[in-house]
């Protein structure tokens, strides 16, 4: 279904906001548009809105299964502001957000619905999700000059850590459960990634509620939201697999030229299975089994 513009479906989404998990999904360019929106709609997701700009296609299908609504990135629309007017509009509701050429995983997805694992959360009185943000990238360049490619993805296998996160309203004292994470190639090609963009961690689920906001460094004004556990035990965590960084070093002048393979010793084929990245420690099962 397709709309004139974000505001005209927040005043009649018809049946697209009634019931939750919602995805939002920003299509930035043309790569791996199709491939996204179909993960997700695989996933679960009860409604996907896929905001893109108006010239680009969507594959018969995936176009009958979405809510297309005209939004443009390069324009100057902004996707912050956008999660947050869904947000007034859709309070009680479980959304998600994410950009084309990333895809969501959760623990035991293979099997699972985002509901099943969202009704589970609830229950443990938990309002958001942390993500972690993994970065993909083609192991051969030379083929896939763009870094992406579903069949020659990888992942790194290790280099992640997290530091302390200080409130700087607190004297600096480190925020209660929460913390930054790092790794990747943001990690590894940190010279050519702002300091401000060089975290790997979204809360890209979480639950509307009314004066909610999300801000630019991907987190929330409810510092619970920011939380990655509850304070009694530890929670569900998920991952989501996301090509947009090694796009962006290949597209980069600055740093295209400085790059001809992302691989290191440390590469791994991506598996597409949530078990790659529970063994490799990038998401937590916390305690559903």
């Amino acid at each position: 279904m397709q709309h004139a513009t974000l505001s005209a479906f927040l005043k009649e989404p018809g049946t697209a906001l009634a019931k939750g998990p919602v995805a939002m999904i920003f299509v930035e360019d043309q790569v791996e548009v199709d491939s996204a929106i179909r993960h997700h709609l695989d996933t679960g997701f009860q409604s996907v809105l896929a905001l893109m700009p108006s010239g680009f296609p969507l594959a018969p299908d995936v176009s009958a299964a979405v809510h297309r609504i005209p939004f443009d990135v390069a324009a100057g629309d902004n996707y912050v502001d956008a999660v947050n007017k869904v947000i007034a509009a859709a309070p009680g509701l479980w959304l998600y957000y994410c950009f084309n050429a990333e895809y969501l995983f959760f623990p035991f997805c293979e099997t699972r619905t985002v509901g099943e694992m969202l009704a589970f959360h609830t229950e443990e009185r938990r309002d958001a999700m942390l993500t972690y943000v993994v970065d993909l990238y083609a192991g051969d360049l030379d083929r896939h000059r763009d870094a992406v490619s579903l069949e020659d993805a990888h992942l790194d296998r290790s280099g992640y850590y997290a530091l302390a996160r200080n409130d700087p309203d607190n004297h600096n004292h480190p925020r209660d459960r929460q913390l930054d994470f790092f790794g990747g190639l943001r990690w590894r090609y940190e010279e050519h990634i702002p300091m401000e963009r060089r975290k790997i961690d979204r809360i890209s689920l979480f639950r509307a509620q009314p004066g909610l906001q999300l801000r630019p460094d991907h987190t929330f004004n409810d510092e619970e939201y920011n939380t990655y556990a509850c304070p009694w035990h530890h929670n569900l965590t998920a991952a989501v697999a996301s090509f947009r960084t090694a796009k962006a070093l290949k597209r980069n002048p600055g740093s295209t030229f400085d790059i001809h393979t992302f691989k290191w010793h440390n590469s791994a084929p991506f598996e597409w299975h949530s078990r790659q990245l529970l063994d490799l420690g990038l998401m937590e099962p916390g305690q559903w089994f």
